[in-house]
């Protein structure tokens, strides 16, 4: 591995007087950097979807606007499993930074390549390096945040996503102003990613130990049940990753179920957020401005919704994060018929709003789930794994099958596959009602 992406050595302790105040600015400006790099990263992966309007109009079919998404949605999967298996093994601070700024590089490229084969590419390498994302946040809050508070910090973080591509529409406005085209929708961004790029690598830091600082479960006295630590002797040793993903990952049924899970989750999810601003405009009527609005709205309604359901999960359920994942499922199912048979534009943009509440809440859920259901050193792989079965399955889903049930059978059949979509998540939810009950 590349010396400077190898975690961080330990150094030595620091007096006990200089600890909590320490800890607290740390662990402060450790979620930050975590809560803006992985921000930035939906500057520079949901431009496509604000994108999609303007490239039917340059001739590209509906079908292959689907493809798109899709060869972005695969590779992110498959890296973002395999970076996460590499990200347990490396330094965030640099592993986030250099993500960020090779997919702005992508971003950047796009109006070059104005044909259907370039852009493909673009967006298969777009979505792998897109994948060096999620895993080294995972691995800052697994090291930073303790279990008995994981749930809440991670769905105040999980709202980056929100605020990212809730903003985007903002940017990507400045950005065809200043360009005069709306290939502008790509520069701005991925501008402002680089900057974002930079602070991570001034901010950023790697665990608690690199810093003098003692381990989170020892400072906070908040230890993980055995059963999820599998009996590991010494939770700070770093394994390898064929141990991460045979000893902790692989035989771990709970992570499989949550994996299935995330299939239908991110088939609804992307299935609903990247053809809004193409719904709302082609058979709502919608005005572009008026379907951009909608896009981010469903992306801003969920920030209080993570937040309370993560809180929910850790105050209520006793850290199980599959009763909450089901209830929302359901009320999605319940919101997305409302979405698609309403005439009434605030109407249409409620329901649309009800799902943005509530579908993050499963998405943070399950990123969760499985880092609570394996030791910490092996986190980003156990996300990864979710992420790859749900972005792999359940955005390709999203984008080419619906694309593909659109043009061929019409907008029907693309609802019919999301509601029936959300309700195969909560069979799986299900599955694991109660798991990850708090000793």
């Amino acid at each position: 591995m590349i010396g400077f992406l190898k975690p961080a050595a330990y150094i030595s302790p620091l007096s006990k007087d200089k600890i909590d105040k320490e800890y607290k600015r740390y662990r402060l400006q450790l979620f930050l950097t975590a809560y803006i790099g992985y921000m930035a990263y939906y500057f520079v992966r949901s431009t496509l979807a604000l994108a999609k309007p303007e490239l039917l109009k340059d001739g590209f079919s509906m079908t292959q606007v689907g493809l798109l998404g899709s060869g972005l949605a695969v590779t992110y999967g498959l890296s973002k499993f395999i970076m996460g298996n590499i990200s347990d093994r490396s330094n965030p601070r640099y592993f986030l930074a250099i993500g960020l700024i090779l997919s702005a590089l992508c971003n950047l490229l796009v109006p070059s390549f104005m044909t259907f084969g370039a852009i493909f590419v673009l967006m298969l390498l777009n979505g792998w390096v897109q994948g060096m994302g999620w895993p080294p946040c995972g691995r800052i809050m697994t090291h930073w945040f303790s279990d008995g508070e994981r749930g809440t910090k991670m769905a105040i973080w999980n709202t980056a996503h929100n605020v990212g591509a809730g903003i985007l529409p903002l940017i990507v406005i400045i950005g065809v102003a200043l360009f005069g085209q709306w290939h502008g929708l790509f520069y701005v961004p991925a501008a402002c990613a680089i900057i974002v790029a930079i602070f991570v690598l001034i901010a950023g830091r790697d665990v608690p130990q690199s810093v003098g600082l003692p381990p989170i479960e020892v400072y906070r006295n908040d230890y993980p049940s055995k059963d999820v630590e599998h009996d590991l002797t010494d939770r700070e040793q770093e394994m390898t990753g064929r141990q991460i993903l045979f000893d902790y990952v692989l035989v771990n049924k709970y992570v499989w179920f949550m994996a299935l899970a995330n299939v239908f989750v991110y088939c609804v999810r992307y299935g609903v957020l990247n053809w809004a601003p193409t719904y709302l405009t082609k058979v709502k009527h919608f005005s572009n401005w008026y379907s951009s609005l909608g896009f981010a709205f469903f992306e801003l309604a969920a920030i209080p919704g993570t937040i309370l359901i993560g809180w929910l999960s850790d105050k209520y359920f006793s850290g199980r994060r599959s009763p909450l994942g089901f209830i929302s499922m359901i009320i999605i199912a319940l919101g997305m018929v409302v979405y698609w048979q309403s005439e009434n534009q605030i109407v249409t943009m409620i329901s649309l709003g009800v799902i943005g509440f509530m579908i993050y809440g499963p998405v943070m859920l399950i990123g969760v789930a499985a880092l609570d259901l394996v030791p910490k050193k092996a986190g980003g792989t156990a996300a990864g794994f979710t992420g790859l079965f749900g972005y792999f399955f359940g955005t390709m889903g999203a984008e080419a099958l619906m694309g593909y049930l659109v043009q061929n059978w019409g907008w029907d059949s693309g609802f019919i596959m999301l509601i029936i979509s959300s309700f195969l998540a909560a069979g799986f939810f299900v599955l694991s009602w109660n798991v990850h009950r708090k000793n």
